[in-house]
């Protein structure tokens, strides 16, 4: 296995898949490129992954879930591939942000509640695996616009920005951290 031969044997407990050239320091590196540092050139949107089951304790996916063409089986091989209880952090353009939409690669746009299918008891779920909400929150730019946008969400809520005012006061990104349950 690539991982193996590549690691000499021990498998390194932290994945960051999608790193491109800024990998987790200490994370073994999956990018669809080969950039400086990354340590298997693999397509995400081919299943299954040629990593090991249970293997991983933390897993980075930085600004890469809004390039891959299957969210449910993309989670799935992330399920397959943590151990119990991994800690999984996601990383993606909320729908409101200009990157979200500059970016021709990007297949899908994502709203700040996009993890709530994979949640103990939901559909997906049942079908990739469960997730546990650890945290998860939008950032907000510097520009007056964005900030004022903060602070209605934060009045607000979330939900209701988003439904809202979310075009007219953008966020910039989601931050989700999620716990793997098996």
């Amino acid at each position: 296995m690539e991982l193996e031969r590549q690691t000499n044997g021990s498998r390194p407990s932290r994945l960051d898949l999608g790193c491109g050239s800024k990998k987790t320091p200490g994370a073994f590196g999956v990018d669809i490129y080969p950039y400086p540092g990354v340590d298997q050139v693999m397509d995400l949107n081919k299943f299954p992954w040629a990593l090991p089951d249970n293997s991983f304790t933390e897993i980075y996916c930085r600004h890469i879930i809004e390039h891959v063409a299957d969210v449910a089986a993309f989670m799935r091989e992330i399920h397959r591939i943590s151990a119990s209880g991994a800690r999984l952090v996601i990383e993606t353009p909320h729908f409101s942000s200009v990157n979200s939409w500059t970016d021709p690669t990007h297949v899908r746009h994502l709203s700040a509640q996009w993890y709530t299918s994979f949640l103990p008891g939901q559909y997906l779920a049942a079908q990739c695996g469960a997730f546990e909400l650890i945290n998860s929150n939008v950032t907000f730019g510097k520009s007056l616009r964005n900030v004022i946008g903060k602070w209605i969400a934060r009045l607000i809520g979330i939900k209701k920005w988003e439904k809202t005012y979310a075009f007219s006061y953008p966020g910039m990104d989601i931050q989700t951290e999620l716990r793997v349950i098996k």
